[in-house]
């Protein structure tokens, strides 16, 4: 049986297009009914298509990709990947932005072999040098947002008029906690909320969970 092309690609949400990919790999050429494609994080191997693809993956067969961090973007987990498919399975990789990332022919024997995997090591650790990068600079965003006194997520709820009366029913035992909520449209812990405010001078709100 004459050995098979598969193409992987991969975005990372739902709101990304595969397109310039698929492009990509249909030039190599990889028959679109050939092609797996994921929406979804590269943080590891957990996804549906990719496993799909592993599950049909045979020695010989050849998996094409447009950019290593297609792959994955885990630095430890893209290289124990790279090897599970070329030397458990005997299957080989071509990462179309690398022409040296290619396993079907590896020039001059093991130097070649070992040119591979050393760009692959120097790729893989930047891929996921910059997903953490990423993540840094959010972090970092969201603390100097902060100190100027941006609040993130939903606003804090406004008392009505009417929650200095309802107030006085409660504590005259008029009505019920659950009662005084509804009263004033919101729920018993927003209620619970408002009363501690009363209490220490202090409104946790909502309003300053972090995203």
């Amino acid at each position: 049986m004459d050995n098979r092309i598969f193409g992987y690609a991969r975005v990372s949400s739902a709101d990304q297009n595969l397109d310039r990919q698929l492009d990509a790999l249909g030039r190599f050429p990889v028959q679109r009914d050939q092609i797996y494609a994921d929406k979804a994080s590269g943080k590891d191997f957990k996804r549906p298509q990719y496993q799909r693809l592993l599950r049909r993956l045979r020695e010989g067969d050849v998996l094409v990709i447009k950019s290593i961090d297609r792959l994955g973007r885990n630095y430890r987990e893209v290289l124990d990947e790279w090897r599970r498919i070329t030397v458990d399975r005997h299957a080989a990789i071509v990462v179309l932005d690398m022409p040296l990332l290619d396993t079907r022919e590896q020039l001059d024997g093991i130097t070649g072999t070992f040119m591979a995997d050393l760009v692959l090591q120097i790729l893989s650790y930047v891929a996921q040098l910059e997903r953490e990068n990423i993540k840094q600079r959010q972090a970092e965003g969201i603390a100097s947002a902060r100190l100027r006194g941006v609040r993130f997520g939903r606003p804090a709820l406004e008392r009505p008029d009417s929650y200095s009366d309802v107030i006085k029913s409660f504590e005259g035992g008029e009505v019920t906690r659950q009662e005084a909520a509804t009263l004033l449209n919101v729920s018993t812990s927003t209620f619970d909320r408002w009363r501690r405010a009363d209490t220490t001078g202090f409104d946790r709100s909502p309003s300053v969970r972090p995203l």
